[in-house]
Formats: structure tokens, sequence, C-alpha cells
């Protein structure tokens, strides 16, 4: 009975053994949740900025180049910048392209007067502070091609000399903006979405020094109106212009180089004897639906007529002037015409004998 009793209060202490260090098993702490990530500042997409090495100049920004024997320049084109950095004022041409800048805004050009040139293509701008670069009254190129802009900037220098906006998004132009702008010799618009309503009667008021004017590749379906009577090359390539009233190009006194390619022009919508102005030098056409070839000039040289439904040539009704009435030896008196494109067509070789007779000085046909 003893040996019984004993066996069972050493069974029992070990259990109670076993039940108190189950509960002294210490327990393990609770994780602390992760702290919360701040979002980052700069768009995590985009790589870094390039910081170069401590410059010469003490107003370098890190962000630029400052060649020592170019003073005047600061290359800041290339080097992942998100924002414009402060330039130095004796700062004449600034090179800011291909990079990552949103918007342009006034503070970085405040001591900037004697800038001359700004390139900022191939950026992401969408939007341009007012007064910017009215307050560089010495700005006379101004490049912003490849960006997001949907208009025209305000407040443009009135001695800018060349504007070049095209391949961005713009389809208003605001009243007025071309107005103090006299000395712009090239305006750029290329590569937009330009249509009709877009150009205004008044919108080129003020160019009167306009040389070339580019609207290629917007959505115009008409010619534009009021354009720079002093203008010598007129680019409206890749729009959906239909027709052109009569007398359109007797306005231009020194019109020399028309393009009109890729657009819907017809017989019906193109007068006979509208491009025959004696100033012009190079006339394109091509890729419309002509069916036959425009009455021109003695003075033109090239004649692009490709890709449209010309069937046949009558060397004699295109030919300026009556063959056997004008002495051939005398070359001033002959047609001009050098090269002349009529590929894509529904014609068939061989050359016609007329056309070969009245246009001596032909280079280069294709059929």
């Amino acid at each position: 009975m003893r040996a019984h009793l004993g066996c069972f209060l050493l069974l029992s202490l070990l259990l109670i053994g076993a039940v108190s260090g189950q509960r002294r098993k210490p327990v393990k702490p609770t994780k602390k949740p992760p702290p919360t990530l701040l979002e980052p500042k700069e768009p995590t997409d985009f790589p870094p900025p390039i910081l170069g090495p401590p410059s010469i100049y003490p107003d370098c920004p890190r962000e630029c180049f400052c060649p020592p024997g170019f003073p005047n320049a600061l290359y800041c084109d290339s080097r992942n910048l998100r924002k414009i950095p402060t330039i130095p004022s004796r700062t004449h041409y600034l090179y800011l392209q291909n990079n990552y800048i949103d918007e342009v805004t006034e503070q970085p050009f405040i001591n900037a007067t004697e800038l001359k040139w700004v390139n900022l293509d191939n950026n992401r701008i969408r939007r341009v502070e007012r007064q910017v670069f009215e307050n560089l009254p010495n700005l006379l190129f101004l490049y912003m091609e490849r960006n997001n802009l949907k208009e025209v900037p305000s407040d443009l220098p009135p001695n800018l000399e060349q504007l070049r906006l095209s391949r961005n998004q713009i389809s208003k132009i605001p009243p007025g903006v071309f107005n103090k702008m006299e000395h712009l010799a090239l305006l750029d618009l290329h590569h937009n979405k330009l249509s009709d309503s877009n150009l205004g009667k008044n919108i080129f008021k003020g160019l009167k020094n306009l040389v070339q004017l580019n609207l290629a590749h917007n959505i115009l379906r008409k010619m534009p109106l009021n354009v720079p009577h002093n203008i010598y090359q007129l680019y409206l390539d890749r729009n959906n212009i239909q027709d052109i009233p009569e007398d359109y190009f007797k306005a231009f006194p020194n019109l020399a180089f028309v393009r009109l390619n890729y657009n819907q022009l017809t017989d019906k919508g193109v007068p006979k004897t509208v491009f025959n102005i004696s100033t012009l030098l190079d006339l394109h056409l091509a890729h419309n639906k002509l069916s036959n070839i425009p009455v021109f000039n003695l003075g033109l040289e090239h004649l692009y007529l490709n890709n449209n439904n010309i069937e046949k040539i009558n060397g004699t009704e295109i030919c300026p002037f009556q063959v056997m009435s004008v002495d051939l030896s005398n070359e001033d008196l002959l047609p001009r015409l050098r090269y002349l494109r009529l590929d894509g067509n529904e014609l068939k070789p061989p050359i016609p004998l007329d056309l070969i007779m009245c246009f001596r000085h032909l280079k280069s046909i294709v059929i």
C-alpha cells in the first residue's frame, strides 16, 4: 500500500512539473507592422539626373556643362532633368533638349536676359508660364519641338527670328500672339492638330518678314487665309485640302516653294492656271487625285506629280510656249524644268517626244 502511494505521489509531482513548465514557456513577441513608406518625390520610372564635376565657373549648375572655351554656352541636354536649373546671366546659348521637363517657369530665367538661343526639343512640356520669354528681349531662336504643348505660347519676344513648335498637340493659336513679331522669318507648326477654325483671318497678322510657313501634318481642309505676302516657302503636306481658290497664289510676289503632297486635290478643285506664277521654282503635288498636269510657268525647275491619277501627257498642252515660234538656241527663252516625277500614275513608257522637245533642260524624268 505504501509502495502504491509513493508511486502515485511521484507521478503527480511529474505531471505538475510538466504543466508548470508549459506555463512558464516564453511567449514570442508580436511583430511590429513595417513602417509606412513615403512616396518618392521623383517619378520612379525616370533615371536620376546626371551631375557633372564642379566647373571652373561658380555659377554653372551641376546638372550642366559649361565649356571653358565657350563661356556663353550652357549644355544641359540629355541629363535626365525634370526642371530647368537656374540659368547664369552670361548665357547666350542654352541647350535643354532630350530631358523630362514638363513645364517652363519664370524663375530660372530671371537673370538670363542675354539669351539668344534656347533649345527645349524632345521634353514633356505641357505648360509655359506667362511672360517667361517676353522677358528675354535678345532671344532670336526658340525650339520646342516634340513636346506636349496644346497651344502656341503667349508673350513671345518681338525680336524672335525662328519659332519651331512641330510635333506637339497644338490645336489653338491665341489671338494676336504674332502681332508684334515682325522679325520672325521661320514659323514651323507641322505635325500638330490645327484645323481651319484655328487659323482665323488675322492670325498671322504682324509677320511682315516671314520666309517659311510650315503647316504640314495638320487637319486643314482649306488653304490658310491671310498668309503673309512676302513668304518664299509654304508647306502644306499631309492635310485634307480639297481645293485651291483661283487667285490664291497671286498675292505672293516671292513664292518659290509650294508643297501640297498627300492631300485630296482633284482637277475640279485645282484651277488650271493656279500655279502659273513667275517666281515658283519647286512644286510638290504628289499623292493627290489629279488626272491632268496643271499649267506652270517657264521658271519652274522641279515638279512632283507622282502617285496621282494621270493617264496621259500632252507635252504641247503643258509647254509654256509654242515650240515652233521660239528660237531654241536662246536658252533664256526655254523652260527651266530640270526634274519631273510622274511615277505611280497610269502612264507607260516611252516618254512623249513633244515633252522632250519642249523641256530641253530636263536632267531627270521618272515615269
